[in-house]
Order: structure tokens, then C-alpha cells, then sequence
């Protein structure tokens, strides 16, 4: 019999994280007027004046620019910036992910330089994972680093790399150049690199989204020297790192809550008293959210306790991707109308934006097949 690996406690916000959610709210308030429909836009002003009030690099030490707060806290402000469609995207990477890794495995000379700047928004980090021709199976990435005298020399190229073309920094993921021998384990040579994307030799080129907009790029590396202070980590352990580092990407309420404001436009077409069709399919999604949101506390909890819950986010990543597809599918069941991105109504509006933007959510975070693989061999069933 096989004995799962995982664990969804239920775990209950304490009191600071429950006042602060009013505090939250009243913050966003204030600035209603750069609130959207998805968090993917990008502010610098916005996350700057989040900063100030000390919600970036909550959990981390003060030491190194952060607050010590609960990763509870954290998770209100998260959660209620995602609701409102805040512009998080200029802080957002560094915040939920890089941060943490550099933290985890960067040198003090790193944490001392990345961290403060990224707790002040002032920083932004973009991240270099996904390839051409092997998508989220990073394990088979080409992208190569070539030791040389004071540092590194990369070649290759990355795509799917969101705000890559604002970003000040990159942590990028390639492998060290073997010599020539067949490789026999898929892991080895992984190392990743703080990556300054204003060095010679990187060229940026955009991805546009069905939507016509800039969010994607594609980022081509020829001959790039990173010194050897930016090689975060050890040499080798790059697959350690980046799982440790999508944890934090997958485990976020984000990966569930993007298409909320889709969610509460439909509980208001649909009025007090819906039919019972209606009401038995609104009902699944509400339902399917507050499970989806109480296992994304159980992984705060363990995130709190210093946890890795590793298997854990991959299945509410999982999870989420399909529960954000299957909103607009029931949107256009329950209220048929014709998609149109300019229209003046905000459900038509919504429901056109919702449409083209479901197919990325089965792609950022890891695609739903690589995400299944973690699952089983975390259940041991390979």
C-alpha cells in the first residue's frame, strides 16, 4: 500500500494577519485608480509605495532589508492584492521567489547587495528558466556556462521570460559544459547564475500574447561573462535550487485567484435568486476556491514552520491551472455573449481577456504534465 507524502493541515490566519487584512484594504483604497482586472501589470511607482509600507520581503530578516513578519501576514497581502488586480508585477518575481532563493543559497556579499534593493522596490528580478524545444522540462535545458578565468562564459537562450525586457536582474538556469561525454544524469551540471541582463552580449526579443501585448520574451545569450560573484550557489547544485525556487512560484495563491474578479461578475449576473443550473455551477467554483485557498494556507503553514513543501504546490499549481481554465469555459455556458476586449461592458470585456489568457496558465509554473510527474513520484508511483 502506498502511503502519500503529502500534507494539507488546516490551519487558522492569527490575529495579526487578520488586522492587517483590513489595513490592506484600505491601502488599496487609496490607490483604486491603478487597479485592473489581472495583477500582470507593471508599476514601479505602485510597488514602491508598497514597499514603504514594509509588505516586500515581509518574512525575510531585517538584516537584510526585510520585516520578520509571518508568512500568514504575507499571505493577506497577497491575497488581497490579487483580488483587487493590484499592479504587483514590477515586484512580484523578487519577491515570491528570487528573494527567497538568494537568501536560501546566496553568498552575504549577495543578500547584503539583492535583498535590500528588492525589499525597497527598487530592484526587479525576472526568471530564466524555460527553453525552446523543452518548455518546463528544465532538465533539459542547452543553455551552457563554460568556466573561465574571474567568472563564467554562457551561450544559449531562454523563453516564456515574463518582463524580462523591464527587469533589472535574472536568475538565470543553465547547466556547466560537460566534456563532450554522453549524460547519463539529467541533474548534473545544473548551476544558476544572478544574471545582470544591461551585460554584453544578451538581446531581448518580445513575445506577444494573444492579447497584442508585451508580457513574454525570448532572451538570447551569446558569449555572456558573469563574474564568478554572481554565480549564486554552488556549481552543480542548480537542480536543488530551482525546485527549492519553484516551490515558492507554485505555492502561491496566485496560481488560483488571477481570474477572481471573472468569479464575483458572475455571482452578480447571475442575481439573489439564480436558477438552479446556474446556482449548481457557481456553487462548484466558489467551492472549488475555498478548497484550493484553504490547502494554499496549510502550504503557508508549513512555509512558516520552515517547511519545503515541495509536492504540496505542485498539486494546488496543478489544481489551480485547472479551476482558472474552467472559469471562462463556465462564464461563456451561463452568459453567452460575443468576446470583445474594448467593450464598454465589463463582463464582455472580461470574459474576452479571461478566454485568451487561460491557455498561458497551463504553461507558467511548470506545465500540467511535468507537475503530474513531481505529484507521482512524490506518491511513489515512479
Amino acid at each position: 500500500m502506498v502511503t502519500p507524502m503529502f500534507r494539507f493541515d488546516p490551519v487558522e490566519l492569527p490575529p495579526e494577519a487578520l488586522a492587517l487584512r483590513q489595513e490592506v484594504r484600505a491601502f488599496i483604497a487609496e490607490h483604486q485608480d491603478v487597479m485592473g482586472f489581472f495583477r500582470s501589470s507593471f508599476n514601479r511607482d505602485f510597488s514602491k509605495a508598497m514597499a514603504r509600507r514594509g509588505w516586500i520581503g515581509m518574512t525575510w530578516p531585517k538584516q537584510y532589508g526585510g520585516h520578520e513578519r509571518s508568512a500568514f501576514e504575507r499571505y493577506v497581502v497577497i491575497e488581497e492584492m490579487l483580488v483587487a488586480g493590484a499592479p504587483l508585477s514590477a515586484h512580484y518575481t523578487g519577491d515570491r521567489q528570487s528573494g527567497p532563493n538568494i537568501l536560501r543559497f546566496g553568498t552575504e556579499e549577495q543578500k547584503r547587495f539583492f535583498l535590500p534593493r528588492i525589499a525597497a522596490g527598487e530592484l526587479t528580478f525576472c526568471i530564466g528558466m524555460s527553453e525552446p524545444n523543452s518548455g518546463s522540462d528544465l532538465a533539459g535545458t542547452r543553455t551552457r556556462a563554460v568556466k573561465v578565468d574571474g567568472g563564467y562564459r554562457i551561450n544559449g537562450s531562454k523563453l516564456w521570460t515574463s518582463n524580462a525586457h523591464r527587469a533589472d536582474y535574472a536568475i538565470l538556469f543553465c547547466k556547466m559544459a560537460s566534456d563532450g561525454q554522453q549524460e547519463v544524469d539529467r541533474h548534473a551540471g545544473a548551476t544558476q547564475f544572478l544574471l545582470d541582463l544591461k551585460t554584453p552580449g544578451i538581446e531581448i526579443r518580445p513575445v506577444i500574447n494573444l492579447l497584442g501585448e508585451h508580457h513574454f520574451n525570448e532572451i538570447f545569450l551569446t558569449d555572456v561573462f558573469v563574474p564568478d560573484s554572481l554565480l549564486l550557489g554552488k556549481e552543480g547544485n542548480g537542480w536543488n535550487q530551482v525546485t527549492s525556487e519553484l516551490a515558492f512560484e507554485r505555492s502561491a495563491p496566485d496560481r488560483f485567484l488571477v481570474l477572481f474578479q471573472m468569479l464575483r461578475e458572475m455571482v452578480r449576473m447571475a442575481g439573489p435568486d439564480p436558477d438552479k443550473a446556474t446556482a449548481a455551477a457557481l456553487g462548484k467554483l466558489i467551492s472549488q476556491l475555498a478548497t484550493l485557498r484553504s490547502m494554499s494556507l496549510s502550504i503557508a503553514g508549513m512555509l512558516q514552520d520552515g517547511l519545503q513543501p515541495n509536492n504540496e504546490s505542485a498539486v494546488v499549481k496543478d489544481l489551480g491551472t485547472r479551476y482558472e481554465q474552467d472559469i471562462p469555459v463556465v462564464a461563456r455556458q451561463l452568459f453567452p455573449t460575443e468576446p470583445e476586449l474594448e467593450a464598454v461592458e465589463t463582463y464582455v470585456s472580461m470574459i474576452a481577456r479571461s478566454t485568451m489568457n487561460a491557455p498561458r496558465f497551463s504553461i507558467q509554473g511548470g506545465t500540467r504534465e511535468i507537475l503530474r510527474g513531481i505529484i507521482a513520484r512524490g506518491l511513489g508511483l515512479r
